[in-house]
């Protein structure tokens, strides 16, 4: 049957699924699912190659996008959805963080929706939140930042009116895709007033075997250097005070938690001294 005489009945379901940060368990319960569901998945480049466990029997095929590499045009995607729901197919649009945020997820919903597919957008962690979280990094927190701004950082004619426009540590600033960017950006941020000894951090990985953190201060960003083990991860920066809780909140405390348990600290008792 050609797609043009595709009906109502045979035609399947596009499932946008946010990934989250990278690692399989941190993907919601109901993206999951739809990934069991799943006759086709077609996956970013920062989607985690562990979450094949979730639909092994499915067919998956990579049209992610990375910076400087060739890769698939969006329309082209848009009518590769469109093309295998209408062959009847369950398919999964699995995406990096969440669909919606600088993920061209509404460009792929925009195109299902107006060509009559149905389709279902499953809300995933935004990668802009979760990795500087996982790396012990609050991006707001009482005191220091009652605010936080996301930007992409792939080309200065766009982040430059957005940095420009930012008080000098009026919030805290995550850069996606900024890693190439690093030191234009500091630079351009001291010369809008911020102090170069503001907090920084790089985070890279942060939920993939290739997790790795520096943290420093603005004027020392740039010089910042990426360990060859997670080179070509994917990363953010984020510059504001926030960043200076990162040495206590991302301490280790398994080694702690294990003495606990085995004899520091006592075992509460109830009422009756029973432990």
């Amino acid at each position: 049957m050609s797609d043009a005489n595709a009906t109502a009945s045979t035609v399947g379901r596009v499932c946008l699924v946010g990934a989250g940060p990278g690692s399989a368990d941190l993907i919601t319960l109901r993206g999951a699912r739809r990934l069991g569901e799943a006759d086709l998945v077609l996956y970013d480049a920062l989607a985690s190659e562990e979450m094949r466990i979730y639909a092994p029997t499915a067919r998956w095929f990579f049209v992610g996008k990375r910076a400087c590499r060739q890769s698939i045009q969006q329309d082209v995607l848009n009518r590769l959805l469109i093309k295998y729901a209408r062959r009847g197919l369950q398919v999964v649009r699995l995406k990096c963080g969440d669909p919606f945020v600088f993920g061209r997820g509404g460009e792929e919903a925009l195109a299902l929706a107006r060509a009559g597919i149905p389709f279902e957008i499953i809300p995933g962690l935004p990668t802009a939140v979760a990795a500087p979280a996982l790396a012990g990094i609050p991006v707001t927190h009482r005191g220091l930042a009652s605010s936080f701004a996301v930007i992409t950082g792939h080309h200065e004619a766009t982040y430059a009116p957005l940095l420009d426009g930012l008080p000098p540590h009026s919030l805290t600033l995550v850069v996606l895709m900024g890693l190439g960017q690093r030191a234009r950006i500091a630079e351009r941020l001291v010369a809008r007033g911020w102090s170069r000894e503001t907090p920084a951090a790089v985070v890279v990985g942060a939920a993939t075997p290739q997790s790795w953190r520096w943290t420093g201060t603005l004027g020392a960003l740039g010089a910042a250097e990426i360990p060859a083990a997670s080179a070509g991860a994917p990363g953010l920066l984020v510059i504001g005070a926030v960043v200076g809780l990162a040495a206590e909140l991302a301490a280790d405390i398994s080694s702690d938690l294990a003495s606990d348990l085995a004899s520091d600290v006592p075992m509460r008792k109830n009422e009756k001294g029973e432990s």
